[in-house]
Parts: C-alpha cells; structure tokens; sequence
C-alpha cells in the first residue's frame, strides 16, 4: 500500500444542513461526541497503509483546517508525503468554489503530479464509514480495472433527485449509471469512492475540463461506461454507512450510534478512527444528575437529566434541566428549569432558564453557533 495515495474531496452542496454548515464544510460536522465527519475517512485512509494524503478543500475550510492540523494524530507529519492540505486557489474570478471534482481536481494538478504514488483512492466527504480501503485497492489490482467505484445496498443511502446509482452485472462489471434520477431505479448506490491509476486520473481530467466539463460522474464515468472505452467494475461495501446531507440524516445518525451494536460496527478494534486529541477534565456529574443512553464527551457538567442524547465536549447542564433526544456540541449551555426535546445546539448555544423547546423528530430545530435562546 506504499504505492497508493488518498485524495479526499470536501465540496458537496451542503444547502439542505441550513445553519450547521454556515461557517464550516460538511467534512468539518461534529459527530459523535469528539469526532469530525472526516475523521473516519482520513482513517481509513491510513488504516488502509496510505502515507500521502491530500484534502482539497472550498469555502468555510478554516474549522477544517484548525482540526487536520499538520497530521499528526494521523500519523501524517513526518517527512515524507504526509498531509496535504489543499486550499482554493482565490482570484476575482474563483471565490473558493468549484463547479464540480474535475475543476477541483485540475485546480490541484500540480500536487497530482508531484505525487510518487502509481494508484489513487479518491473519496467525497459526506458519508460516514468505515472500510478496509486496502482491500478495495486489491480488488482493483487484482481484476486489472482502469476504475473500481465502490458500493453499497443500503436502501437508507437512497435519495429522490440526489445521488448516482449504479447497475453491476454478474461478473461485477458497472454497466449503467444513474446520476441525481427522479426515482433511483438500482438498488445500488455509489459511495463517491473509487480507486484509479494517478496517471489516468491526470488524463481524464485535462480532457474533460478542456472540453468545458465538471461532473466526474455525469461527465466522465458515464461516458466511459456508455462508450465502453474502459473496464469500470465495482466493490461492494457491506458495513453499515451514512450519507450527510440534510438536517434530517445527521440527525438520524447521531441518534442511530446510540445503538452499542451500530457503534461497535462503526469503531472497530481493527480498524480504529483518530481525531484531535484535547486534554480536558473528566465529566462531572453533580448528586442529582440522571443520564440514559447517552454519549457524554469530556469535560462536561451535568446536573441535571440528559436522555438518548450526544454531548460535546464542555457542554453544562443545569440542575433540573432535562435534555431529551437532543445533540449538544462544544460548550453549549441548558440553564435551570429549561426542558429542551429534538434540538441540535451548534457551538455554545445558550438554552435560559425555564425555557422549553419541543420539535417533532423527522424534522428537529436547529440553533446556531452562539445563539441565547
């Protein structure tokens, strides 16, 4: 795997997470108590033996940038290749946004080229998994593939108008594709990953961006299949996934991993995720503090009742405050007496005293970055 290199792409349209994404990427989300969206793909990235890996990044990267750091929780700070962090290039004509991959991929063509690496696993930044990536890349060497897409069946990753569906014959070959369809008519949804010689890479993006394209699916992979000019075959992925895309689907994973079964599935002793390490106090929790089935990060206080819920680190909670259901991120606050059901509090949201706040489930309220409510 020495001779592999990761590229992780961070710019998918991130309209539909309203105020969580105003100041930062969909890459950048607070998962799971003390982790960030990225983190599970970096690390399976460098579970995977990958030591050059390259992030590109677009608008609202500077949360993302402070949490990568120089790599070094990833093991990707030493002299050779290492992380790569890989910014917008800003002119009066690109204000930090790229049409689609293939501009942002030719945007970062020198660091493309300057890489030592033969093959190349490139990987969107909104859904949350966990792979061996060392085992898709010998799929793909060994069935001699000019592209290997990986895969999933899970009928949760299925999107009306959003996402791209691959049909996959007998021999695991992709003989169709479906991009952004009305009603998804295979059962096979595409991850965004897929493995791929750097040096052909190089060459379907100058040809595609040369002829005005910026779809890698739409664009590229679908021309390639339709015309038959390259064997295209796909893995496929039987873990459980995420796809972050809206409010509803962050919400719904981060109440999912309260499941021990589904976060066992997802933090693997084989495969183990790595994330900014922060040294903070342990938790407190006060004589009348009741807490159930809930993820607590360090640092917190909690005084009064948190039910089903996740807190980040630092987050306070007030005697006889009860927090249901809710997803609490770093240094929010939940006063005494407030009553606070289905909410997602961004970065030290205040909740005042006797305040209540009840959404329904599918649809939960969301409060932004140091909002006082």
């Amino acid at each position: 795997m020495k001779d592999v290199m990761g590229v992780v792409y961070t710019g998918e349209n991130d309209a539909r997470l309203r105020e969580l994404t105003i100041t930062r990427a969909i890459a950048a989300m607070p998962v799971a108590g003390r982790f960030r969206v990225i983190d599970f793909l970096v690390s399976s990235m460098v579970n995977g033996g990958m030591k050059n890996i390259g992030v590109i990044m677009q608008k609202n990267y500077h949360s993302l940038m402070d949490h990568l750091g120089s790599g070094k929780e990833w093991d990707l700070h030493g002299k050779n290749d290492g992380l790569h962090i890989l910014p917008p290039f800003l002119t009066r004509e690109n204000v930090g946004l790229y049409p689609g991959l293939l501009d942002a991929l030719r945007s970062n063509n020198n660091y493309l080229i300057r890489s030592k690496q033969e093959t190349l696993v490139l990987s969107n930044s909104n859904i949350i998994y966990n792979a061996h990536l060392d085992e898709l890349v010998n799929f793909y060497k060994d069935t001699n593939a000019d592209i290997t897409l990986m895969y999933t069946k899970d009928p949760t990753m299925k999107r009306d108008e959003y996402g791209t569906y691959i049909a996959v014959d007998k021999s695991g070959n992709v003989t169709d594709i479906e991009v952004q369809p009305t009603h998804p008519t295979y059962d096979n949804t595409y991850m965004q990953v897929f493995v791929i010689k750097r040096e052909l890479l190089i060459e379907l993006v100058d040809k595609a961006v040369a002829h005005g394209m910026h779809s890698m699916d739409k664009d590229v992979l679908l021309r390639l299949v339709q015309d038959k000019s390259a064997k295209i075959n796909a893995y496929e992925y039987k873990g459980k996934c995420w796809q972050i895309d809206s409010v509803q689907s962050y919400f719904s994973f981060s109440m999912e991993i309260l499941d021990p079964k589904l976060r066992k599935g997802l933090f693997r002793d084989d495969l183990p995720v790595y994330t900014k390490v922060r040294d903070e106090m342990p938790s407190y929790y006060g004589d009348q503090a009741v807490a159930i089935n809930s993820l607590m990060a360090d640092g917190c206080q909690i005084e009064g009742t948190v039910e089903n819920s996740i807190l980040f680190r630092g987050v306070k909670i007030a005697p006889n405050a009860h927090v249901k259901n809710c997803i609490i991120m770093q240094d929010g606050q939940v006063h005494e007496g407030a009553y606070i059901e289905n909410c997602i509090l961004d970065k030290q949201a205040i909740i005042k005293r006797n305040a209540r706040l009840i959404g329904p489930s599918a649809y939960p309220i969301v409060i932004g970055k140091d909002v006082v409510i």
